[in-house]
């Protein structure tokens, strides 16, 4: 008898840009593993990429407010809080486009377009993850917690842009930059110039390496009729993801400076404009997995970033 096709993969299947020998895929409960996937644990490089702007805000935070070191508290619910809301917004992301999903390649085999879980469930499992998102964000001053509900609009509108503009990626950095403005708010409970910037900075960031991304699948996002950002620029794609980049290195650079960063805040600078830059370099001609290579590097380009500020709060400036 045959095995299933490629649109009813066994759940156990690793879908194509999940990380090989994952957990999720080797160990967890088999009632489980559909629901993992929905939230994506087995592609941590989503929450990473969530994670970094409320670090790199933590780290300006730090600072301008003379400490030591970034609040570690607020590190670790940020932590918390980019994992399960990741999940829960990519497990709506999937409920909304499970139709166009089963026209694509590489995300058919996702739970929702395969059968392995039906929209209820999948409801209800996004659900419980809001819930536990609102927990970690009730952990917070009230007006972090109000910019952080605000976020939820974008959110909501993302997944329906891939079918109405040429720039989805733009309203994914909306959301997913969101933590570049609660980082400084956390601290301060305000938002300032330094917190525009690095929010600004992590929103140009954000369609660059996604474009990246969405480069796996132009041919089939055309037979689907998915607009992107990969898309939309065409075979100046490798230009457009350079001044994305360019964008947010300057942006980065003056929220830097308007914090009163010093040495080490601009050294790491230097050192994440040259992991971009590296990328840059590696993209042309790029094939489908040199594409998923570069884009999940920005987790390390990110924390070079993010150590900067974290090492110019803890050293004394030079006098």
């Amino acid at each position: 008898m045959p095995g299933p096709g490629p649109s009813a993969p066994a759940p156990d299947a690793p879908l194509p840009d999940a990380l090989r020998g994952h957990w999720v895929d080797t160990k967890a409960p088999r009632r489980a593993r559909p629901f993992l996937k929905l939230a994506r644990i087995e592609r941590p490089i989503g929450w990473q990429l969530l994670l970094l702007p409320c670090w790199w805000s933590a780290g300006l935070a730090a600072i301008a407010a003379g400490a030591p070191f970034p609040n570690p508290w607020h590190c670790l619910l940020f932590l918390i809080g980019a994992i399960v809301m990741r999940g829960a917004g990519c497990t709506f992301n999937d409920i909304v486009d499970r139709k166009l999903d089963a026209q694509v390649a590489r995300t058919r085999g996702r739970p929702l377009p395969s059968g392995q879980v039906t929209a209820k469930a999948a409801a209800v499992f996004m659900v419980a993850l809001s819930f536990v998102g609102l927990a970690v964000l009730l952990q917070f001053n009230r007006f972090t917690i109000v910019a952080g509900i605000a976020s939820l609009a974008i959110v909501a509108i993302y997944p329906f842009m891939k079918r109405i503009t040429n720039m989805p990626q733009f309203v994914l950095g909306l959301a997913f930059s969101w933590g570049g403005l609660l980082g400084w708010s956390a601290v301060f409970g305000r938002l300032d110039a330094p917190a525009f910037l690095i929010y600004a900075a992590a929103v140009a960031w954000t369609v660059g390496y996604d474009t990246i991304y969405a480069m796996q699948d132009i041919e089939d996002d055309v037979i689907a009729g998915i607009k992107s950002s990969a898309r939309y620029f065409g075979d100046y794609g490798r230009e457009a993801i350079a001044l994305c980049f360019a964008i947010t290195v300057v942006l980065a650079g003056l929220a830097t400076w308007m914090a009163g960063g010093g040495a080490l805040a601009f050294a790491g600078l230097v050192a994440f404009a040259g992991h971009l830059g590296w990328q840059v370099s590696r993209l042309k001609g790029a094939s489908a997995p040199v594409a998923l290579a570069l884009f999940r590097s920005n987790w390390h380009a990110g924390l070079l970033l993010a150590a900067g500020f974290a090492l110019d709060a803890l050293v004394p400036p030079f006098v």
